[in-house]
């Protein structure tokens, strides 16, 4: 059904209303400093789409897969044996086993697919720690509402949007009331180094939270002060730290005894997500849902769902394991099936050192699974990617040109799925921060009767 959808849309971009559209989004994502970095956060000028369907398995089926990641957890905390399968450093350990008082993933996402054979989600990747673009994705929404050409095309098509921001508050206010056992008000310190590109989402979600009622402020680490049994951030004392600084990030620049890393261990502040989100946040932890020796952890309902939806993932080991219904000796069989495979680190960002098998030289290939025996590394089943046709206004003219397209929930509190962040791209790797990739709001999209 997004077939048709997409035709209309596309049929409706007249030669004026394509002008029309691409200059006045051009301008207005100037005007409201919607950028990554230096690089405008959208290129074309058309929304993704999500069937009614599609959106029904996101919403039913990726709650399914979040009460499996908690079981994995649960069992992380009192088990060391699963604990060492999501390969912790011992600081990471230290914090992660430090009972934060709250959820360990109120703000999440995962990163997926809509396999184009058989239409079925795939997931990648889950970001447990600190994933970006609700308030991009809510700011997009409202521009492309807005949007000339969808003037024509809403005679035939309604548009539902996904908006992401209530729920990041939610989420937000809920994990600071376990924390605090009242409803009080908090102030708000969204932390993060001041030169990363998603600056500007910062403001956004600063306003957002003002317009609520909420004090927010936008803080450095390098400013940040513990005394007297406060945070403070640039001399403003916080209640609640909206984490978008990466926790590796932190403590190797300012060591354990950072003043924030010293204000959430002696809960002195409310931290989301807290440290121990670290331990879904390492790849591994679609490899400890999909290795066969952690079966008898899930329930039926959720080992059905991983089946379905995690490709074969394992952490990069000598071993051996199951794998198409047979036991295989890992190693060999990684170098073996080089066109079927992706290695990944199991903890960086941005796409940075993530090799896929198919655009591999034998010796490149090689050389990676090396580094991934010496530094921990997971290896996951090539899945199919999608791809759709997407407008860009270029010189006075529309091109269109297939964009591969992924589909990245956002996730909130384990159970609730809200919102969907779309990144699109012309490169097999989908992610903005990689520098070959854009983003587009997700709609529901429904024809009108």
């Amino acid at each position: 059904m997004t077939g048709a959808a997409i035709a209309a849309w596309h049929d409706a971009l007249t030669p004026g209303l394509a002008a029309e559209s691409g200059e006045w989004l051009r301008e207005e994502l100037r005007k409201r400093g919607l950028f990554f970095g230096d690089r405008a956060l959208c290129s074309v000028i058309r929304p993704r789409f999500l069937s009614r369907a599609q959106h029904a398995v996101i919403t039913s089926r990726v709650p399914i897969l979040l009460g499996a990641l908690q079981t994995a957890l649960d069992a992380a905390i009192v088990d060391p044996r699963v604990l060492d399968q999501f390969r912790l450093e011992p600081w990471e350990r230290t914090l992660a086993l430090e009972d934060p008082g709250i959820n360990a993933t109120p703000l999440t996402r995962l990163d997926a697919f809509f396999s184009p054979g058989d239409g079925v989600l795939r997931v990648t990747e889950y970001n447990g720690e600190c994933p970006a673009g609700p308030a991009y994705n809510d700011a997009l929404t409202k521009l492309f509402l807005a949007l000339p050409v969808v003037r024509s095309f809403r005679h035939r098509f309604a548009l539902t949007p996904l908006p992401a921001r209530p729920n990041t508050l939610h989420s937000l206010l809920d994990a600071y009331q376990q924390y605090a056992g009242n409803w009080a008000k908090p102030t708000i310190g969204i932390l993060d180094w001041s030169e990363v590109p998603t600056m500007s989402e910062f403001l956004l979600f600063q306003d957002y939270f003002s317009s609520l009622g909420y004090t927010c402020i936008i803080g450095d680490p390098r400013h940040c002060e513990y005394r007297d049994g406060r945070l403070y951030v640039d001399g403003v004392a916080i209640d609640l730290i909206y984490k978008r600084i990466l926790i590796t990030e932190l403590v190797e620049r300012g060591g354990l005894e950072h003043p924030i890393v010293r204000a959430v261990r002696d809960r002195a502040v409310c931290m989301v997500n807290p440290f121990r989100c670290k331990i879904l946040h390492k790849k591994a932890s679609l490899a400890v849902l999909s290795d066969e020796r952690n079966g008898h952890l899930f329930t039926a309902a959720q080992q059905e769902a991983i089946a379905t939806h995690v490709p074969w993932t394992r952490m990069v080991e000598e071993r051996t394991t199951r794998h198409e219904g047979k036991t295989v000796d890992l190693v060999p069989h990684i170098a073996a099936r080089k066109d079927e495979l992706v290695l990944k680190p199991n903890d960086d960002y941005g796409g940075a050192g993530v090799m896929l098998g198919w655009e591999a030289t034998p010796e490149v290939w090689q050389a990676t699974i090396q580094r991934a025996l010496e530094h921990p590394y997971i290896v996951q089943q090539r899945i199919e990617l999608p791809s759709e046709p997407y407008p860009t206004y270029v010189d006075g003219s529309v091109v269109y040109a297939d964009r591969i397209t992924d589909t990245a929930p956002y996730c909130f509190d384990g159970a609730v799925v809200d919102g969907c962040l779309s990144r699109i791209s012309s490169a097999s790797l989908v992610n903005v921060t990689a520098g070959g990739g854009s983003t587009v709001p997700t709609f529901v999209v429904d024809p009108r009767s």
